[in-house]
């Protein structure tokens, strides 16, 4: 049995990725509703001015503050969904620690986004004004209803609400069991032997005489075939040529 060496290929769950997209879209929202309060930023200003004209409250200081809040606070509601769309693509990696960081960052992000909407339910920009002499809550909140065009808050409250459920969603996806295997660590998994691969001997046990190993298979000679000795001298026949073969006797001189 052989561990292998490479990390096997995990699958994302489709809930994860939906989760990546629903984060995503929830920066895009937020995108959209700074890009609506820096348009409405100078209309904001004016509608608070008139509110308090007239008012032992100082206008401008007022309209100052609120302007600072609501586009500090959109700023701020953009960086954490900056920061949330980062964690997502971590998330599709299969970080465990993006996934916690995003419940954290995104439970914080719930907060602000319900807050917010509870707030704009409630009547929207409430000085208390009323009883100081400024004017009160409706009052302001007519100012502003002339002063910003008719589709500003709905539209406002409508990008509010999706980002809302969208971010619920996301949080409860990664949260659901079919998720944790894949934010798991991955384990080393097995491979089969591979043919024609070498693999570690098992050790010798102590105590047991060890075997001389073969230097190979002996040698044999290079020509091939063995050569023979000469057979003795007197075995071999003479030199002479037979008589009985034509043209060996010298002829008679007689």
């Amino acid at each position: 049995m052989v561990d292998s060496q490479s990390t096997p290929a995990r699958q994302r769950p489709s809930i994860v990725s939906i989760s990546s997209y629903l984060l995503f879209l929830f920066l895009a929202l937020q995108v959209i509703s700074l890009i609506i309060t820096l348009s409405t930023f100078g209309k904001t200003r004016d509608a608070l001015r008139a509110a308090y004209e007239g008012s032992s409250t100082d206008g401008d200081q007022v309209a100052d503050v609120f302007a600072v809040i609501g586009i500090g606070g959109s700023v701020v509601l953009l960086l954490l969904a900056v920061v949330l769309g980062v964690l997502a693509l971590f998330n599709n990696q299969g970080r465990n620690g993006a996934r916690i960081t995003t419940w954290i960052v995104g439970g914080i992000m719930v907060c602000c986004v319900g807050g917010g909407l509870l707030s704009n339910a409630a009547g929207g920009f409430n000085t208390g004004g009323g009883s100081t002499g400024g004017p009160s809550p409706e009052e302001i909140q007519s100012r502003l209803e002339e002063a910003l065009p008719s589709w500003v808050t709905p539209v406002s409250l409508l990008l509010g609400v999706l980002s809302l459920i969208a971010l619920i969603t996301a949080l409860v996806l990664l949260a659901l069991p079919k998720a944790n295997p894949f934010f798991r660590k991955p384990t080393a998994g097995w491979e089969p032997p591979t043919p024609g691969a070498s693999y570690p001997g098992h050790p010798q046990a102590p105590g047991q005489p060890g075997y001389p190993q073969a230097s190979g298979e002996p040698g044999y000679p290079s020509s091939g075939v063995p050569s023979y000795p000469p057979p003795p001298a007197a075995d071999r026949p003479d030199d002479t040529p037979p008589t009985d073969r034509p043209g060996s006797t010298p002829p008679s001189t007689s």
